[in-house]
């Protein structure tokens, strides 16, 4: 039986990133795969419609016909709207899904009856690798658009990250030194600012003090950290619990002690977000104030690159998605357990709890 895979064209605002490049349908054919794409899915990533048909990829015409034509459906995010209304219980869901932060969408999966497999959740001797390049390229677009967001004419307190000779550095301060956090570090380190991060795993602490001279890296005591919170001038919240909720580490208390004009960009919003203040945005509207601290805390931040994304993520999830097309996929242990719902249950530990 040839399996078929169909690549939506996705709809959360500015989402660009799609399932798969040409390269990467092309080798899913080879394998034996009937692979469709939506008309279009690929245009933002630089991938057109021709582009696919020149490697023998189906293109059809409109989400209605690709959702009823494939078996397995591979996205970029979870489903939204009335993607959600077009899975049925046969379909076998490969995405990012974030679910311990969507409860909603949690009981509709589960109600469609589906398998839904969540790319956030795939393990591999102990990483993520499906996240990490994700999570590397939000830690950047972090520090990126958080010093933009500190100039005065979007709303900043109006510094220069990296100082200047007689001027003084701005204060980045980042929670959680994983693949989120170690891209945050390293980027803000090289704009020259005083970088403070705090993470538990000793090895990661040393990993990160040996980047640059400018860069301290801590244990989170509650006294250290929020007086590190407190003076921050961009704070990033890169903590990842894999496949559950964001514990809140700051609270509404400190943001309110931040000075006005400063910034928080919390990578950490798929999985509920690790600071009080934040709650989720999209690209149409990023920011808002609150407790007169800017925030950024958009649910798909790679997103803002998909060409670039599109590649890291396909280079990422393929050897999976190959594995998915042996009906006896289950035997291996890495997607497996990732299953999060399946037969209308929560099957993920993680989101039992």
């Amino acid at each position: 039986m040839h399996l078929k895979v169909g690549v939506p064209k996705e709809i959360k605002p500015l989402e660009g990133r799609v399932g798969l490049t040409p390269p990467a349908a092309a080798e899913l054919m080879r394998r034996g795969a009937h692979v469709a794409v939506q008309q279009g899915a690929g245009d933002a990533s630089g991938y057109p419609d021709d582009a696919y048909l020149a490697v023998g990829t189906q293109v059809l015409p409109d989400a209605d016909t690709l959702y009823e034509w494939a078996q397995l459906v591979v996205k970029v995010k979870e489903p939204v709207g009335e993607e959600i209304d077009r899975l049925r219980r046969e379909h076998l869901l490969f995405c990012y899904l974030h679910l311990a932060a969507n409860p909603e969408l949690t009981r509709r999966l589960c109600g469609i009856g589906l398998t839904a497999i969540a790319f956030e959740t795939v393990m591999d001797e102990g990483r993520l690798p499906i996240l990490v390049p994700m999570s590397e390229i939000a830690g950047r677009i972090a520090v990126q658009v958080g010093a933009h967001l500190l100039h005065t004419p979007q709303g900043g307190k109006g510094i220069l990250l990296g100082g200047l000779p007689s001027v003084g550095r701005g204060n980045v301060v980042v929670l959680g030194a994983g693949s989120a956090g170690g891209a945050a570090v390293r980027a803000a380190a090289a704009l020259g600012a005083n970088v403070t991060v705090f993470d538990r795993n000793p090895r990661q602490l040393e990993r990160m003090y040996r980047i640059a001279p400018n860069i301290t890296a801590l244990v989170p005591t509650d006294t250290v950290m929020a007086e590190a919170v407190i003076g921050a001038d961009l704070l990033i919240g890169a903590v990842l619990l894999p496949g559950a909720a964001t514990p809140r580490l700051v609270s509404r208390a400190q943001v309110a002690q931040m000075q006005p004009g400063s910034v928080i960009a919390d990578i950490a919003v798929d999985q509920g977000g690790c600071i009080e203040t934040t709650r989720p945005t999209t690209y149409d509207a990023p920011t808002y104030v609150d407790e007169g601290v800017q925030h950024f805390c958009v649910t798909n931040m790679p997103g803002a690159v998909p060409r670039s994304a599109t590649q890291a993520l396909t280079a990422a999830m393929l050897p999976y998605l190959l594995t998915l097309l042996d009906p006896d996929w289950r035997a291996d242990v890495r997607l497996a357990g990732a299953i999060n719902v399946e037969k209308g249950a929560i099957v993920h530990p993680a989101l039992r709890g």
